[in-house]
């Protein structure tokens, strides 16, 4: 299963997310993938930008090239994730929305919605999302549109 392309996976969430990332955790580790981890570290009420915004650094700094993200409803944690300038975030609640996600948006960052889908359904988005590949052709295009708004 283990894309060697994409060295090590970021992976963050906030509270609610916690229990889904540490399941994940597990997933990828057993499938060969580098973790790194950024936080949160138990399901105490915290804020999702505080980590959202160190998994969005570390892909801008290409300290990992793939992520996955996980908060109640998905839509925060996205949010903060789209801030930052080398993260393309999708939220994917199926196999669908994250094989999408990769072949039309070269999504870099898969966002799962925690309170909306079962581990089970988590584990295959996240392998959908890993395995597929960017279509590029005429979507290459439209992400370069995406990408020549930013700032900075």
């Amino acid at each position: 299963m283990k894309n060697k392309e994409f060295g090590k996976i970021g992976i963050a969430s906030d509270h609610a997310g916690y229990s889904l990332k540490t399941y994940l955790i597990g997933k990828l580790k057993e499938w060969g993938y580098e973790i790194a981890d950024y936080g949160t570290d138990s399901d105490s009420s915290v804020d999702y930008p505080d980590f959202g915004h160190p998994l969005g650094r570390a892909i801008d700094a290409e300290e990992c090239r793939r992520g996955i993200a996980v908060c109640y409803s998905g839509n925060g944690i996205d949010m903060v994730l789209n801030r930052h300038r080398g993260v393309r975030a999708a939220l994917c609640w199926n196999r669908d929305t994250a094989m999408l996600a990769r072949n039309h948006n070269d999504a870099n960052v898969c966002v799962l919605p925690k309170h909306f889908i079962t581990e089970k359904e988590a584990e295959e988005i996240v392998a959908t999302f890993l395995s597929a590949h960017f279509d590029g052709g005429r979507h290459l295009r439209r992400v370069e549109k995406i990408n020549s708004g930013l700032q900075g």
